[in-house]
């Protein structure tokens, strides 16, 4: 009876223990306070985000001949994979470990790493974040495609997402110097979109244009993709995943008011800048051109990125038109200096994520959430000159940076393919595959 009256207290002990020890851990987590809405919704933007692989990937192999396009779709698969991996273990220390002036120094492998933002737990931050990692990576394969070898790019890649695009994050969203100085980008017309297209000048510059792109009186020749459908509904793809980034950069839902205006000025800008395209296209070249079009609209969404959220309706229509218009005159300018960019990333990353971000200086509302009225409402040159300068220090550190990786990438492993597998296409020689099968235009023999 003595025995069975201690193992009851024992059993009643460990029972006693487990439920402490239970309403401990619901303590703990109550005190966290997670916002539950918040986090569905950033963790939603995040996976909209990641789809816009799915769109680069249908734009960057309708640009190009069918021999390559296995080839740019295996590098949006692999930089993603290494860039998601990249910014794990040392991306999101250096963009937001701590508020140096600089860089960050801590949270390697996310070890003791902290969300900045209250209530949203540290994974779902994190993966939203690493989803623009990966689009700054994703964005140079198609401006270096049909040429690039494929364990090249794979290297550049991980450098990209593991240093130099999150010490520009840094400086400007976690903590560093500019944003102290009130730079405002709010989803990243620069530190996504002209990062990723100042990058892709530096990388198409080193490698050269395809063979037969250009004349040898420098005239330029079209070397026309092989399927308009694919870079439609890869355009389409993009747009949906758009809505991700930016309204999604609201990292939660404590203002609904502001994702929902966030959504209005990035359909705005998108709708006028492929109008604006297909306007300038049909006077300058006597025909509606499609991919202009369709670039237009992708330009629109890249200028609208960085003040989408403080500048009205009426604003963001002008900021996406002009995008659209700046593709065009971009383009030219690509085929006077002989750069060979497939699909427009330079023009449509870097130039517009360029005039994106100095539109906040011009366009910006304070009462909208911009840190100073812009030029256009009375505040001055001031918040101009602090977008200027953030766009001059950002991609100057990036082209300066890359110009080194690319030149030691060449150096150790090579950049580029041989001429012969140029000629054959990059799917057989690099991956010994066909991208549509049955089409095979070479013998092995």
């Amino acid at each position: 009876m003595q025995v069975s009256r201690f193992r009851l207290v024992v059993v009643l002990a460990l029972v006693s223990f487990f439920a402490t020890t239970t309403a401990r851990a619901q303590v703990t987590g109550a005190e966290q306070q997670f916002d539950g809405l918040s986090t569905l919704w950033v963790l939603l933007a995040a996976f909209l985000v990641f789809f816009m692989q799915a769109g680069f990937g249908m734009v960057e192999a309708g640009l190009i001949r069918a021999k390559n396009a296995g080839n740019v779709l295996m590098k949006n698969l692999l930089d993603f994979c290494f860039a998601a991996l990249a910014y794990f273990i040392f991306g999101y220390a250096i963009m937001y470990g701590t508020e140096g002036l600089l860089v960050g120094t801590r949270g390697w492998f996310l070890i003791g790493a902290t969300s900045p933002v209250d209530g949203l737990p540290i994974e779902a931050f994190w993966l939203f974040q690493a989803m623009f990692a990966g689009t700054v990576a994703t964005i140079v394969s198609g401006a270096v495609a049909e040429r690039t070898r494929f364990s090249s790019y794979l290297a550049y890649s991980f450098l990209v997402s593991a240093f130099i695009y999150p010490v520009v994050g840094h400086w400007v969203w976690g903590g560093g110097w500019l944003a102290r100085l009130n730079f405002h980008d709010f989803a990243g017309s620069t530190v996504v979109h002209a990062v990723g297209g100042t990058t892709a000048l530096v990388a198409a510059w080193i490698l050269g244009p395809r063979f037969g792109r250009f004349n040898k009186d420098g005239s330029p020749n079209v070397i026309g993709g092989h399927s308009m459908p694919l870079v439609t509904i890869g355009v389409f793809i993009l747009w949906f995943g758009w809505y991700g980034f930016n309204a999604g950069s609201t990292l939660g839902m404590g203002d609904p008011g502001l994702v929902a205006r966030v959504a209005m000025t990035t359909t705005l800008a998108a709708s006028a800048g492929g109008i604006a395209a297909m306007i300038m296209s049909w006077v300058k070249y006597k025909k509606p051109d499609l991919t202009l079009a369709l670039n237009g609209s992708l330009a629109g969404l890249v200028g609208i990125t960085a003040p989408c959220a403080v500048v009205s309706p009426g604003s963001s229509i002008f900021i996406g038109a002009l995008a659209g218009i700046l593709v065009i005159f971009g383009i030219e300018w690509l085929n006077k200096i002989q750069v060979d960019d497939p699909v427009g990333a330079i023009p449509v990353h870097g130039l517009c994520g360029v005039w994106g971000t100095l539109a906040v200086g011009l366009f910006g509302q304070a009462s909208l959430g911009s840190p100073a009225n812009g030029l256009f409402y009375g505040g001055g040159f001031g918040q101009l000159g602090i977008q200027s300068l953030g766009v001059v220090a950002c991609l100057s550190f990036t082209a300066i940076s890359m110009w080194v990786v690319f030149k030691a990438i060449q150096a150790v492993i090579g950049l580029r393919v041989s001429h012969e597998t140029e000629l054959r296409g990059l799917d057989w020689d690099e991956h010994g595959m066909e991208s549509y099968g049955g089409f095979q235009i070479f013998t092995t023999e």
